[in-house]
């Protein structure tokens, strides 16, 4: 069958990623490249399937990119791809900065390769400490200066100035914690499960009085999807994430109590910086796309302990 639609999406092989990419080739009309240097990512996290294709590349490096985008011609590009983790892009701030990089690549050769939309992963990290809550797309300003943070807030300029200068549609995306069965045990949730369900200590840093929301990855998939086939918020922004607040010690009880674990809950001293106090989204947009309510806490996580995978990459199973 021909491919009337043929997607790249950078970062493929990791959380959110591999999730999308499994709905998109879900439509044997798409044809999908994932382009991931599995720094962070996971080949095993993608299925197989006839209409997708994995090439091993960095998007930071314009050459490697460049080869990929100019062999496909590709329709829309989903750009996901970057340092992630609290503790990993702390510890390598120019690492993170670099990915300035790999977005002006990606937005360069959409431009060049005449890409009709492309799609950007920001973060609700742009917010920095909240000066209102919810955290509204267009009132709150961006104000935190982690180097992350900072590298999402320069790519949302970038994305915004090349339709500006070249008439190149974008969506961003600022995600809120997105937990899912393919994300690593750099994550809280994960990191949570796999100590709860091994019986060992619970780490929280600082008192666990930080607060936050926390998605599972079908309702992030479902609204990239609508937006996706449905044209929505072209040249816009939009907050994918729940609006429902949990302290970090509240979760780890939850998930003690919902595994019967016997793990213990230990405080380490605070992080320096990067762990806001807390975080909550104005989720109208999404809800409204959505139309229906979110999932629950509870019954993501208990989705998780179903899922083989999910298992396997916490090294329960």
């Amino acid at each position: 069958m021909p491919h009337s639609k043929k997607i790249l999406v950078t970062g493929g092989a990791g959380n959110i990623g591999s999730a999308l990419v499994k709905r998109l080739i879900t439509n044997q009309e798409n044809l999908v490249v994932v382009v991931d240097n599995l720094s962070t990512g996971n080949i095993e996290k993608l299925p197989l399937a006839d209409n997708l294709r994995f090439v091993k590349a960095d998007c930071n490096d314009f050459s490697q990119l460049s080869q990929v985008m100019y062999a496909n011609n590709f329709d829309y590009v989903f750009h996901l791809a970057a340092v992630v983790g609290v503790q990993r892009t702390q510890a390598n701030p120019i690492l993170v900065l670099n990915d300035i990089d790999g977005i002006k690549n990606v937005l360069t050769l959409s431009k060049n390769g005449n890409v009709k939309h492309v799609y950007f992963s920001s973060s609700s990290e742009v917010y920095g400490e909240p000066v209102e809550i919810p955290q509204n797309e267009y009132s709150t300003p961006l104000n935190s200066r982690v180097p992350y943070a900072v590298v999402k807030n320069v790519g949302e300029c970038f994305f915004r100035s090349y339709w500006q200068e070249y008439q190149l549609p974008y969506t961003i995306f600022r995600f809120f914690n997105t937990y899912g069965p393919n994300q690593s045990t750099d994550f809280v949730i994960p990191r949570f499960l796999a100590a709860a369900l091994k019986n060992q200590n619970i780490t929280i840093y600082g008192d666990g009085s930080q607060t936050r929301t926390f998605t599972y990855v079908d309702d992030t998939i479902e609204t990239m999807m609508s937006i996706f086939n449905k044209g929505l918020l072209k040249n816009d922004v939009v907050n994918i994430g729940s609006d429902k607040l949990m302290t970090i010690l509240d979760l780890a009880k939850s998930i003690i109590a919902i595994t019967g674990s016997k793990s213990q809950i230990e405080f380490l001293p605070p992080l320096k910086e990067g762990d806001m106090t807390r975080r909550q989204p104005d989720n109208s947009k999404m809800r409204e796309i959505l139309g229906r309510e979110l999932v629950t806490l509870e019954q993501g996580i208990k989705n998780l302990l179903k899922d083989d995978l999910f298992l396997q990459l916490t090294g329960v199973k």
